[in-house]
């Protein structure tokens, strides 16, 4: 055992203490697939800013931020404050609700594209939902995804483009009308004209895993001309994105209309929620008609926590301060203040193949790639897998534990996510972990 998991094992007794109980409770101990780490897990008591406490009394800058729905950090006073109004006047009225039709405004508002709108409890039901409504729409089957990206857990988006089996649990059928291809215009193409029957093609805008493995805009547009010329339903997965990169999300700065899109994360102010919308004539297979529309056409589609007024209250208090841009900004500037200097500490140590990059308030870290780079120089040769794990698992996980002793949380010890209520301070103290650690590592 190497000195950085003694420290661990020795900071954070609390912890240890707490996910032995959790062994006996959930599978692996953990509820988030994302949150397990060996040898064991942070538990966190409380938050309030861009810090988090542990169990054992140590203060994390935390740049998981709630897996990045916390724009405004932890606890911010206009979400606290309507949160606990509406808790006073009720969860959950099983009907419609006025601050449901201000969420919504908010979010169209923001995002032209969207002209109608219906909220669900997740991400992972938005993008379920805005594929069962582009097949609808198309009355084809086949979806398109960009390999890496991801768009939730549910089955319809599970295939893997290295993979030659489906993922257990999941049929093999239901994935015969998924394709995986590479970013390539080319090959999309080709595959649009080979399978005749393309309802959609759906992805993350800045690229796999929020950007990890980076897709500039102008592919963007390109595939916009693409699927609008073969009449193919152009999905953007916002769900991490919207909000965060412009208030109006990718689709703002590339100047992108996509025809669905989905949201959640920033959008429900750190509560439960999402949503899909997008252009009218799509959005109208949720809506009733005559006997033999509701019958051959619409798509049923319910949801207990669908709009809920404590959801809609936190995401009302979020947009109305998200919508000038402001917060957004300043969490962008701080996250490239950050980068630098990261990149600044691999230079001085001189270690090729390691690298931090971004976009907006979003950063990554590649640790020790097979491929040869100079420090903080990201080459295009590094694989697909490498960015979306971040390079060498074993350097990542002593990285994740050293950073933890010293103060830093990251979200899977390989990317963050600021917010605006980081300071230039949290930005210092984060480099000297960063250098701390590396020194650690030898």
């Amino acid at each position: 055992m190497i000195q950085i998991e003694r420290d661990y094992r020795r900071l954070h007794a609390g912890s240890a203490e707490r996910y032995e109980r959790a062994c006996a409770i959930f599978p692996n101990g953990v509820t988030h697939d994302g949150r397990f780490v060996d040898p064991f897990p942070l538990y966190v008591e409380r938050s309030a800013g861009p810090y988090k406490w542990d169990v054992d009394g140590n203060r994390l800058i935390d740049y998981v931020t709630g897996h990045g729905a916390l724009l405004l950090g932890h606890a911010h006073p206009a979400i606290v404050a309507a949160v606990a109004e509406q808790v006073a006047r009720g969860t959950h009225y099983g009907a419609e609700n006025d601050l449901s039709l201000r969420w919504a405004e908010l979010v169209m508002g923001l995002f032209p594209s969207i002209e109608r709108l219906r909220f669900t409890a997740s991400g992972t039901e938005a993008t379920m939902l805005a594929l069962r409504l582009a097949r609808a729409y198309t009355s084809r089957t086949t979806v398109i995804r960009l390999a890496g990206h991801y768009h939730g857990w549910h089955d319809l988006l599970t295939r893997d483009a290295a993979a030659d089996a489906s993922p257990p649990g999941v049929p093999g059928g239901l994935l015969e009308s998924t394709v995986v291809l590479p970013a390539d215009l080319d090959q999309i193409e080709a595959a649009i004209r080979a399978r005749g029957d393309v309802a959609a093609l759906i992805l993350e805008p800045t690229g796999a895993s929020f950007g990890a493995v980076p897709l500039a805009d102008t592919f963007l547009q390109a595939l916009r001309n693409l699927t609008s010329a073969h009449d193919v339903v152009l999905i953007f997965d916002e769900v991490v994105t919207g909000f965060r990169v412009l208030p109006g999300g990718v689709q703002q700065r590339a100047g992108v209309r996509p025809d669905l899109t989905t949201l959640a994360k920033v959008l429900a102010g750190g509560l439960a929620g999402g949503a899909v919308g997008g252009r009218a004539e799509l959005m109208r297979y949720l809506a009733f008609g005559d006997a033999d529309w509701n019958r051959d056409h619409k798509i049923r589609h319910n949801g207990t926590f669908n709009a809920n007024p404590l959801s809609a209250a936190a995401g009302v208090a979020m947009l109305e301060q998200v919508a000038s841009g402001t917060p957004g900004a300043r969490a962008a500037l701080l996250c490239n203040q950050l980068i630098t200097r990261m990149n600044d500490v691999l230079r001085a140590r001189e270690l090729a193949g390691w690298a931090v990059y971004g976009d907006a308030s979003i950063f990554h870290l590649l640790a020790g790639s097979r491929i040869e780079f100079a420090p903080g120089e990201l080459v295009a040769e590094v694989p697909l897998a490498e960015l979306k794990n971040g390079g060498n698992p074993a350097l990542l996980r002593q990285v994740r534990l050293g950073l933890n002793n010293h103060g830093v949380d990251l979200m899977r010890g390989r990317s963050g996510f600021f917010s605006a209520a980081h300071t230039e301070a949290d930005v210092d103290a984060t480099v000297a972990a960063f250098a701390a650690t590396l020194a650690m590592l030898g």
